[in-house]
């Protein structure tokens, strides 16, 4: 029996829909950039004097530190997975297992990368805040610096959790089995959930403004749906090789 029809499905990585929701939600961010609104958000957290809540022991501590800490364990066994599976883990061959642990790492990287050489520094940093730096739009990038020390785009910390978007596309690609694609509901769903919650624990120490997490979402889904459509592409040159080969004969 067929399953019924999912509509999350569609968001398959490369295809026409997916490069859809990724180009409209790019245009989205990009708007919210412009309007300044990261500012204000901040200016209603932090204060003359910093933001009160930046060594909260809940949100430095736990959000922050032992957070981050799950999250490279949960990783380390997502590469064990690729050799071990267990429970819903071995629904998916073990070249789809190795895709989903190197997507994951690619956005890890690609956020970290990107982070590196950004010159815009975080909020708790802004002399509005306490700090020496001013605000400059992570956009101006004929800008020098802005007087701190920079670094601060995208929001690595909830690229802890969105990496993990990774996990989600060999599910969605196969709706027609429903455990997989459960799985893959599962992952997409907890990763975003997972960012959403490490970017507001950044948010309200004052680390970052509300757009760097969720750029740092967009650049995941992206990153890694590009590594999982490249390889799912290459598999299936492979295959296609290899039939004509056979077809051949001796």
């Amino acid at each position: 029996m067929n399953a019924p029809f999912k509509p999350l499905a569609v968001f398959r990585p490369t295809t026409l829909e997916w490069w859809t929701v990724t180009l409209l939600t790019f245009y989205v961010l990009v708007m919210w950039d412009f309007s300044g609104l990261d500012l204000a958000v901040m200016q209603h957290i932090g204060t003359a004097h910093g933001f009160p809540e930046r060594d909260n022991f809940w949100l430095s501590t736990v959000g922050h530190i032992w957070a981050r800490n799950a999250g490279t364990v949960l990783l380390i066994g997502v590469w064990i997975a690729v050799w071990r599976p267990i429970a819903g883990w071995r629904r998916f061959e073990r070249r789809e297992r190795l895709t989903m642990a190197v997507a994951t790492t690619v956005a890890l990287l690609a956020v970290n990368v990107i982070k590196r050489h950004s010159g815009t520094s975080c909020p708790w940093d802004l002399d509005q805040f306490g700090g020496t730096a001013h605000w400059v739009s992570h956009w101006s990038w004929w800008v020098a610096g802005d007087g701190g020390p920079g670094g601060c785009f995208p929001g690595g910390h909830a690229s802890t959790a969105l990496a993990f978007i990774g996990l989600a596309w060999p599910g969605l690609s196969t709706p027609e089995d429903s455990a997989r694609w459960r799985f893959g509901q599962w992952a997409l769903w907890l990763s975003l959930a997972g960012g959403a919650v490490l970017g507001a624990v950044q948010l309200w120490r004052g680390a970052h403004p509300p757009s760097h997490s969720v750029w740092t979402a967009w650049i995941c889904w992206t990153a890694s749906g590009v590594v999982f459509g490249l390889c799912r592409r290459w598999r299936a040159r492979g295959l296609l090789a290899r039939a004509a080969h056979l077809s051949e004969g001796p």
